[in-house]
C-alpha cells in the first residue's frame, strides 16, 4: 500500500516536473519570436526576449504552486472577489471619463490605479469570505429547510476504535457527522506508516469510515476548514469544535479533559459503553465461566460478554470452568465496571 502510494505520487511528480519543462520551451520561444519586434537599435532583441519570456514562465509556474496550496473555497471566493472589484472600479472610473485632464497619460494612470485598488480590495474580501463560506447551509437556505443543529466531529481514535459504525446503526446517533480533512489525512498517513500495527488501524480506520458512509439514514460530511497556525490535530479539532458550535465525539480520555476546559461537549464512547453495561445488584445470581486466577490468593476471574471482569472469592480451584456466583458489590473506575462475587453456597458447579 505504502510502496503504491509512493509510485502513485513520484509518477505525477515527473509529469508535473515535464509539463513545467514545456511551459518554460513555450514562453521562452514566444520571447524570442517577440524579441524581433523590439526596436531595431535594441541590441540582441531576440535573446532579451527569450530570457523575459524564461522568466515570464517561472512567474506563471510560481503562481500555479501558489495556487494548488489553496483550497477550492478560497480560489472561488478570490476570482469571484476579482471580478466584482474590477466591476466595481469600472462603473467608478467611468465619471473620470468626463473630467477632462490635461496630459492622457495622467487619466490613464489615476484609472489603472483605482482598478489596482479595487481588484486588491475584492481579492482580499474575496479570500476571506471563501473560508467562511458553507455551501450546506446556502443549500438548505434555498430549499427552505431549517438549518440543522447537533454537528458532532468524529476524532481519529474513535473512527479507528470502530464502535462509532455500530452506534451508528442503532439509530440512536442523530444530526450531522462532520469529518475534517484533517483528520481524514492524519488516518491515510497512518494508513501509510511502515509500522504494520499502524498501518492495520489506518485502513481499519478507512473501512470505518468506508462503512459509516454507506449509512442512508446518516448525513456524512468532509469538510476543508483548518487552522494552519496550529500544529496539532487535537487542537485543531477543538478549534474547529468551537468554530461551528460542534460536538467532539472521542474516546480520548486527554481530549476529552482538554476540550472540556475550553468549553466543548465531548461525548465519549467509553463512557457510554459503561453506562449501557448491565447493572446488577449485591445478592443476585449469575453464571459466570472462571478464566484465570485473580490477584488475591484463592481468587478466580471471569468476565461477561460486554468485557465487565467479575472477580470470585474462592474460584482459584475452578479454572476452566462454569460456577454459579452470588454478587456482595460493585466497583465504578475510570477503566471500566468490576463485579465482586462469591460462590454460591450449595451452588452447582458444572464442568
Amino acid at each position: 500500500m505504502a510502496g503504491k502510494s509512493s509510485e502513485f505520487k513520484g509518477s505525477h511528480r515527473l509529469h508535473y516536473i515535464i509539463l513545467r519543462f514545456l511551459l518554460l520551451i513555450l514562453t521562452s520561444s514566444v520571447g524570442y519570436f517577440l524579441g524581433w519586434r523590439f526596436p531595431a537599435d535594441l541590441p540582441h532583441a531576440n535573446y532579451l526576449g527569450t530570457v523575459l519570456g524564461f522568466f515570464g514562465g517561472l512567474v506563471i509556474i510560481g503562481l500555479e504552486v501558489g495556487l494548488r496550496k489553496l483550497s477550492a473555497k478560497v480560489l472561488i471566493g478570490g476570482i469571484l472577489g476579482l471580478l466584482a472589484g474590477l466591476l466595481t472600479a469600472n462603473v467608478a472610473t467611468s465619471s473620470l471619463l468626463l473630467i477632462p485632464f490635461h496630459h492622457p497619460v495622467l487619466g490613464e494612470t489615476v484609472r489603472m490605479l483605482i482598478n489596482a485598488v479595487f481588484a486588491y480590495l475584492g481579492i482580499m474580501i474575496g479570500v476571506r469570505k471563501g473560508e467562511e463560506f458553507e455551501l450546506s447551509t446556502y443549500r438548505q437556505f434555498f430549499k427552505g429547510e431549517p438549518e440543522k443543529e447537533g454537528h458532532k466531529i468524529l476524532d481519529t481514535s474513535v473512527i479507528i476504535d470502530g464502535r462509532i459504525a455500530d452506534i451508528c446503526e442503532t439509530g440512536f446517533l442523530e444530526g450531522e457527522l462532520i469529518i475534517p480533512q484533517f483528520i481524514l489525512k492524519e488516518l491515510q498517513h497512518i494508513a501509510d506508516s511502515s509500522d504494520p500495527l499502524k498501518r492495520n488501524r489506518g485502513r481499519r480506520g478507512l473501512d470505518i469510515l468506508q462503512r459509516i458512509q454507506k449509512n442512508n439514514d446518516l448525513e456524512v460530511r468532509f469538510v476543508e476548514n483548518d487552522f494552519p497556525k496550529i500544529r496539532e490535530v487535537d487542537a485543531k479539532l477543538i478549534e474547529l469544535a468551537k468554530a461551528m458550535g460542534a460536538k467532539v465525539i472521542t474516546n480520548d480520555f486527554n481530549l476529552n479533559k482538554v476540550a472540556e476546559l475550553q468549553g466543548v461537549t465531548v461525548l465519549n464512547i467509553n463512557q457510554l459503553a459503561n453506562a449501557v453495561k448491565p447493572v446488577v445488584l449485591p445478592g443476585e445470581i449469575m453464571k459466570v465461566y472462571v478464566l484465570k486466577e485473580g490477584k488475591e490468593y484463592g481468587q478466580g476471574v471471569a468476565y461477561l460478554d460486554d468485557g465487565t471482569m467479575v472477580v470470585v472469592d474462592g474460584a482459584r480451584k475452578f479454572l476452566g470452568r462454569n460456577v454459579e456466583v452470588s454478587v456482595t458489590s460493585v466497583l465504578q473506575t475510570t477503566a471500566g465496571r468490576m463485579i465482586f462475587t462469591k460462590l454460591r453456597e450449595n451452588g452447582s458447579k458444572e464442568e
